[in-house]
């Protein structure tokens, strides 16, 4: 039940905002705003006060609608790199470095006592990680693709409600159809695991308004994060967090919950609008971090079962839960980083 609310709503709650009016509908995509007539500049100072451009209104429409969660290019700049790429490179290496030494010096203090990871178990992880990463780039390449063919446009002027409910149907279908499918069924497997990924990548396709610079800032902190709480998570003690399971559940449902409050709750509520973004935001972090701990033992967990006989081998499932956990810290990281370049 855990996989059933363990998806980003940032995106669908955003789009609530859009207004259904006629005009603003009209000319919502256009390029350029609608000239204005110079030739008699002799009546202009006569003449009655012009109406806003459908197009301005429109543009205005467009980004209060991802004003909570995502904004969109012109909303604000990013500063120019004064490094070069060496330089930058140094930096996400320290980073990344220095989160995983933090994080295993705080969270692992009792390490295993078998004196190291075996053999069958460090297979069966490597072989998890590289299904999540194939996962994870075939959603990056299937919603820039679907940016650049105009989707992000049409799944924002569709109605919210029927945005989250085809979303949720279309990923948890696949994502039921995927765990239910036997491991030897290599061709069913792979197609529902692949549709499962187009899914997540229809969602999230919105993302590509924003800059690649900002994109690529909030993955590289995403893998930063995610990669020092895995390596906790294979050097703990065995089972260290799999108690965890229960009270993740309870929190991933508060977060849900926070995440579609926009959907309910009017414009006026700004103070419960706030507490909720908040929850969405830091809450869901925790949540999500804490299940990449418990998602990396459990992969320990089933290769010992796998290894025993007590159950088959099923990376690709098991690579579907590190994936769900990469895309919610992933798509928070963006809002951080958003917000505080908006400060700026």
């Amino acid at each position: 039940m855990a996989f059933f609310v363990r998806r980003p709503f940032a995106v669908s709650s955003g789009l609530k905002q859009i207004t259904k009016s006629p005009a603003s509908t009209t000319r919502l995509f256009h390029n350029t705003p609608l000239r204005s007539n110079t030739f008699f500049t002799s009546r202009s100072a006569n003449s009655k006060p012009t109406t806003p451009s459908p197009f301005k209104s429109s543009q205005s429409h467009l980004q209060n609608a991802f004003r909570r969660s995502y904004q969109t290019g012109p909303s604000y700049t990013v500063p120019q790199a004064t490094g070069g790429l060496g330089q930058k490179l140094l930096y996400g290496a320290a980073i990344v470095g220095g989160t995983i030494v933090a994080t295993n010096l705080i969270f692992n203090r009792e390490t295993r006592e078998d004196g190291g990871m075996p053999p069958f178990e460090r297979e069966y992880l490597n072989q998890t990680f590289a299904h999540t990463g194939l996962g994870l780039g075939v959603i990056g390449i299937a919603a820039r693709a679907l940016h650049t063919s105009g989707w992000s446009y049409r799944l924002m002027a569709a109605n919210p409600w029927v945005v989250v409910g085809v979303g949720l149907a279309a990923g948890i279908g696949t994502m039921m159809g995927t765990f239910y499918t036997h491991p030897d069924n290599y061709v069913q497997k792979y197609a529902l695991w692949t549709s499962f990924n187009l899914a997540q990548a229809a969602m999230l396709s919105p993302l590509m308004f924003l800059s690649p610079a900002l994109l690529a800032r909030a993955g590289l902190y995403t893998v930063g994060m995610m990669g020092s709480l895995a390596f906790v998570g294979a050097t703990a003690k065995t089972d260290k967090y799999l108690y965890l399971g229960g009270p993740l559940l309870a929190g991933v449902a508060v977060v849900a919950v926070s995440g579609l409050a926009p959907l309910v709750l009017p414009a006026t509520a700004v103070r419960t609008l706030l507490w909720t973004e908040r929850m969405w935001l830091y809450g869901g972090l925790a949540v999500f971090g804490g299940f990449t701990l418990y998602d990396v033992q459990k992969v320990l967990a089933h290769a010992r079962m796998a290894e025993s006989g007590m159950a088959r081998k099923d990376v690709v499932n098991e690579s579907i839960s590190l994936e769900l956990d990469f895309i919610n810290i992933f798509v928070r990281m963006v809002q951080i980083l958003g917000m505080s370049q908006r400060r700026k």
